[in-house]
């Protein structure tokens, strides 16, 4: 086989030979994935055109009690699909999502804007159930790979919508809002008549439905587990790492370099192009080649040093390539973390796993951009991303002590 299909094309064979039914989750990510990429950049102007002041705080207050939300939804969203299986739960989640839309469109208060937000966070898993659902399709050699290529799905949907959104804004505030709801229901539809269940019945979990409630016991029920709790943190760290610097780049930006808005949204782009090459191109080629267990290190350690990198440059043509490097780091470590832990798990609590690490990133939502925002006003406005880089470092070391434990060697 290798005579036929030559290293450059081996990404692209690896997507030929996926089951169709992987093709449609990628499709299903990336269209929800564009609604909420409608939505996001156009949350404070609908808080603004009901507000009659406040509007930044009560937006911030909306994101946070979304990310709150979803804290306690995604253990129990999760461990719902290893009972009942992936199909009725993702479903249940694109209906909300679709009606948290119709709500924003059609809110002429603040009230039903804030239930909206409230629909949205309580079925906000779309992209933990899908990851779960990768998981159960792909197997050890190329579970990697499946949840990359959901990944790169999820940065398309990201990157277009705001360019949709903003052109759809144009003709009216709600018009954006009603669009985002018509793509979530459609692909509600999609997924209701194309999509396979990937759980069978015999590899779903048979616990009494009354632990299935229990938030605290799904969270903690996945950090008991030792073989994957050194990954866990490390993940916790990385999200945290990035998480702040999202909303602290345009003043960090502004403030060094005297960016504009839209200077700003071109780095973005320049951002999204960078992790499409890594997550499209590059990441398949090297997890074939090297595995999961090196990249890991590798990403780790590229992210500590582009993160340093951008805190360092003192001009703004130098920013792009550690930006580079860090795209490269995140693109390779969070795949390959995610399917380290995930081929630690048994089948039947995927779907559990990939709740709590929904989790995890909601923590990481909540707490990132404060930090990142303190210390950007206390400390220097360079201090998020050397903050970064050492958390980065701190990974690290974690992830090192994790692959040196004795029962590492009989995992994956």
């Amino acid at each position: 086989m290798e005579s036929i299909i030559s290293r450059s094309s081996l990404s692209t064979y690896y997507l030929i030979t996926l089951p169709p039914s992987f093709f449609i989750i990628l499709v299903s990510v990336f269209v929800d994935m564009l609604g909420y990429g409608i939505m996001l950049p156009l949350l404070p102007f609908f808080v603004q055109a009901h507000a009659s002041a406040g509007g930044a705080a009560i937006a911030g207050g909306l994101m946070s009690m979304y990310s709150t939300i979803q804290l306690v939804s995604g253990p129990i969203l999760g461990a719902l699909s290893d009972r009942y299986g992936r199909k009725p739960i993702l479903l249940l989640c694109l209906l909300g999502t679709g009606t948290s839309y119709l709500l924003l469109g059609l809110a002429n208060s603040l009230p039903i804007i804030f239930l909206a937000v409230f629909i949205d966070g309580l079925t906000g898993s779309n992209l933990t159930l899908a990851h779960a659902y990768v998981a159960d399709t792909t197997n050890a050699e190329n579970r990697a790979k499946g949840l990359n290529y959901s990944q790169l799905a999820f940065g398309l949907g990201i990157m277009a919508g705001p360019i949709l959104g903003g052109t759809l804004s144009g003709f009216g505030l709600s018009v954006p809002a009603l669009i985002a709801s018509f793509f979530a229901f459609a692909n509600t539809a999609f997924g209701f008549f194309f999509l396979p269940e990937s759980l069978p019945p015999e590899r779903r979990e048979t616990r009494p439905i009354t632990q299935v409630f229990s938030w605290a016991g799904q969270f903690t029920s996945i950090f008991r587990q030792k073989n994957i709790q050194n990954f866990l943190v490390v993940l916790f760290l990385l999200n945290l790492a990035f998480a702040g610097l999202q909303t602290n780049f345009p003043l960090y930006s502004n403030a060094r370099f005297g960016w504009t808005p839209a200077q700003n949204s071109y780095f973005y782009l320049y951002v999204g192009l960078c992790g499409i090459l890594v997550q499209g191109v590059l990441f398949g080629k090297l997890q074939t080649r090297f595995g999961e267990r090196k990249l890991i290190p590798v990403g780790l350690t590229c992210m500590a040093i582009g993160l340093a990198g951008m805190a360092f440059v003192p001009a703004a043509w130098m920013i792009f390539p550690p930006v580079a490097v860090v795209a490269l780091g995140t693109g390779i470590s969070i795949p390959s973390l995610t399917a380290l832990v995930s081929l630690r798990i048994p089948d039947s609590e995927q779907g559990r796993l990939m709740g709590g690490n929904q989790t995890l990133l909601a923590l990481t939502n909540i707490f990132g951009p404060a930090i990142a925002g303190i210390s950007f006003d206390v400390v220097a406005i360079s201090a998020p991303y050397w903050l970064g880089s050492l958390l980065s470092i701190f990974a690290l070391m974690i992830a090192s002590v994790g692959f040196s434990t004795r029962s590492d060697s009989s995992t994956p």
